[in-house]
């Protein structure tokens, strides 16, 4: 019998731990708070002359707006996440410019170089 306690409070505190470790929960904030607390991050960040709306319910943060950098909807994401967001619902739009630029790159192979380990580089 002590050892199926042991086991169950053991389980318990595993999961608890994993459970603040992953940022699923945000202990204090309610949804007010976690939406000024989301907006604030927008503005100290470079997304901010996008001007993302936010809204929070339940923990569950909903993103929408427009931008012309790919890049900044998953950012927008990343950054409701570390406030405490439990889940993120982006309904970002990424403009058809962006997205033309970023085929025309990956047309021209323009990305970053892949360098093994053990190789010189090529700006040395």
């Amino acid at each position: 019998m002590r050892s199926v306690v042991f086991l169950f409070l053991a389980g318990a505190c595993l999961w608890g731990q994993a459970h603040v470790r992953t940022g699923k929960a945000a202990p204090g904030k309610t949804d007010t708070q976690l939406e000024q607390a989301i907006r604030a991050r927008f503005a100290r960040s470079k997304i901010s002359t996008n001007h993302f709306q936010v809204h929070v319910q339940g923990g569950v943060a909903t993103l929408e707006g427009q931008t012309d950098v790919i890049q900044h909807k998953g950012t927008a994401t990343r950054l409701a996440k570390t406030e405490g967001a439990v889940k993120v619902v982006n309904r970002i739009q990424i403009s058809q410019a962006a997205r033309e630029r970023a085929m025309a790159r990956l047309a021209q192979g323009r990305r970053r170089a892949q360098v093994r380990r053990g190789e010189p580089r090529a700006d040395r």
